[in-house]
């Protein structure tokens, strides 16, 4: 993600757009979907480009790496997940546990490794990595997942001590759930399954944290434009759950 640094937002922003233009930021946006980079690069603006990669494949990052090579990357924010099965352990196949390591894991290191000899050269350079919340409680029948995001806190501190003398900060924000469709479906699920409504079922989980509500995706955005503002910050994980999780 090359950058100009600019101000974080005095108000609260509208959208995922207005908080990426606060910032002054010109983004590359990768991943597998295409179609699905295509409509947020429409969505953001004129100052975007679409690098489609499967962070998961060292093949495609080799390659989209090379296909950079007149960019000056920045900044690096590790997106990429899949939610994988929701099974009790036992039940989990091996290749189903290795494709959420893979994608959620492997991806994160293999980008990292991709950009950071040019951040060493230039002496300086941001990489956030994106947790969650559930890698640091019981989340029952999740444990690829929540095992994986836990790996990503692990990497994130000891990578934020091996290049934070040559420059480089490495932190890691850890949201937790986040309003829009993915929680929509997880609220109908746990309807169907305890007999609940789905309202009774959002109002349960909700009330758990202690603002009363999950957290929006312009919270999410925001605060990793905060981070990137917050020049002292380094190996840390910054929980972003509207009270969900409190330490």
């Amino acid at each position: 993600m090359p950058q100009q640094r600019g101000s974080p937002a005095r108000d609260h922003p509208r959208s995922l757009r207005d908080t990426l233009l606060f910032a002054g930021a010109r983004i590359l946006l990768s991943g597998r979907d295409a179609t699905k980079l295509e409509r947020t690069a429409a969505e953001i603006g004129d100052n975007t480009k679409v690098v489609p990669i499967d962070a998961s494949s060292p093949e495609s990052v080799t390659q989209a790496s090379s296909s950079l090579a007149d960019e000056d990357i920045t900044i690096l924010v590790n997106n990429a997940g899949i939610a994988g099965p929701v099974l009790p352990l036992w039940q989990i196949q091996p290749e189903d546990w290795d494709e959420v390591f893979a994608a959620n894991v492997r991806g994160v290191y293999l980008m990292c490794r991709a950009v950071l000899p040019s951040m060493i050269a230039h002496g300086s350079g941001d990489i956030v990595n994106v947790a969650s919340v559930s890698g640091k409680r019981p989340l029952a029948r999740r444990t690829p997942y929540t095992a994986s995001k836990m790996a990503v806190i692990g990497l994130t501190t000891t990578l934020a001590h091996e290049v934070g003398p040559l420059g480089i900060n490495v932190n890691t924000l850890s949201p937790g759930p986040v309003e829009g469709e993915r929680m929509d479906r997880n609220f109908r699920l746990e309807a169907e399954r305890t007999g609940q409504s789905t309202e009774q079922a959002r109002h349960e989980f909700v009330s758990r944290a202690a603002l009363g509500r999950m957290v929006t995706e312009q919270e999410v955005a925001a605060a990793l434009i905060a981070m990137l503002n917050m020049p002292g910050l380094s190996g840390a994980d910054i929980d972003l759950s509207a009270g969900m999780i409190a330490r």
